[in-house]
This record gives structure tokens, C-alpha cells and sequence, in this order.
């Protein structure tokens, strides 16, 4: 399951199913092609502000600014005991920084949304990208993942 928490003011700007999609489409590309591997794994995506992404950016990481997307791994044994479901942790994107990083690139902010989603699952999953090769790893990922849902990227 799919969780999509939307923070006021931004719950009319965003499309939560495109965010589940993108989320969805991550996981089946990433090999969790089989329902019953959607239904035993859970995560949340959450969208904020800047100031929350910063706080969160500067508890967290250390890092004092705001940022576009955090993600949060559960880690391997994070079980819901009551379910049996593998919960795999937490995205988090800041709305603003979304809105203005679509506008700089000249595309719709549902679009970078979903691109911010891909990219937190990944990392939920283990990807990285602090290394050229790891990164060229996930930059496919997340371009296939992009593609198979027809969002047009730059």
C-alpha cells in the first residue's frame, strides 16, 4: 500500500494517484512485479514545504537548507506485526521546491513530482547516487520507470 499524506495548503495542486503510479511503477521495475509483493510492502509519500525539508534535511543529515526530496529507509525488519506487511519507509518532498524546479525546466510540476517519488523509492530500495556509476544505475531506473508512465522529461 501506497500512502500519500499531502500537508495544506498543497492538497488541491497535487494528484496523489500519479504519486502512488509513479511509486507503484518503481517498485515493478525495480523486480516487485507480482501483486502480492505490492500488497506486502508499504510505504508513505509525503508532501510539505521548504521549512519541513529543511528541518528534517538539518536533524537528519546535518545539512542546514532545504531540499527536494528525503527519503527515509525502514530498514529489513521493519514487520507490522498485526499484517506481516514489510513497511519500507518514508519519502518526503517539498512542494515548492518541486514547483520551482519543474518551472526551471520547463515542465509540469505533477511531473517532477512523480520523478521525486521514483527517485525517493529507489533510494528506499537501496539505490544511490554519490558514486558516477551507482548514479548512472539510478538515472536509468528512474528514466525507464519515467517513460513506462509517459512523463516526458527533459
Amino acid at each position: 500500500m501506497i500512502n500519500v499524506l499531502i500537508s495544506e495548503p498543497f492538497i488541491n495542486l497535487v494528484q496523489p494517484e500519479k504519486l502512488e503510479q509513479a511509486a507503484l511503477a518503481t517498485l515493478e521495475q525495480q523486480g516487485l512485479q507480482h501483486e502480492q509483493d505490492f500488497l506486502s510492502q508499504d510505504l508513505s509519500v509525503a508532501i510539505d514545504d521548504d521549512e519541513r525539508l529543511q528541518a528534517l534535511n538539518q536533524a537528519f543529515l546535518g545539512i542546514d537548507a532545504p531540499t527536494d526530496v528525503l527519503s527515509f529507509p525502514a530498514g529489513d525488519d521493519e514487520i507490522d506485526p498485526e499484517t506481516g506487511v514489510l513497511y519500507l519507509g518514508d519519502i518526503i518532498i517539498s512542494y515548492p521546491r518541486a514547483l520551482d524546479q519543474a518551472n526551471a525546466a520547463g515542465h509540469p510540476v505533477m511531473a517532477e513530482m512523480q520523478l521525486l517519488v521514483v527517485h525517493g523509492v529507489l533510494h528506499l530500495l537501496g539505490h544511490d547516487h554519490a558514486e558516477p556509476e551507482e548514479q548512472a544505475v539510478m538515472w536509468a531506473a528512474q528514466r525507464e520507470v519515467l517513460l513506462s508512465l509517459g512523463v516526458q522529461m527533459p
